[in-house]
């Protein structure tokens, strides 16, 4: 399974750059993170989810529920 980070930014509204600045996290670093390829090895880390929480205002655990719930892939 996969997450479908690109569309969960999208439909948020969220672009790389802004969850870079308001989360503090490195721009290239998120970048990189977010467009590789994810495999059962490589999922969305801790920093990822913090990133997009604090960009959103809200709770790690909130962000994962919705990731989880409305954009995994599967493969």
């Amino acid at each position: 399974m996969r997450i479908d980070i690109k569309s969960y930014l999208n439909v948020n509204h969220l672009t790389i750059y802004q969850v870079a600045k308001t989360s503090g996290y490195g721009y290239t670093t998120l970048h990189k993170s977010f467009n590789k390829q994810q495999s059962k090895a490589t999922s969305l880390n801790l920093r990822d989810l913090d990133a997009i929480a604090r960009a959103q205002h809200r709770q790690m655990w909130q962000v994962l529920r919705d990731l989880e719930e409305h954009y995994l892939l599967d493969d």
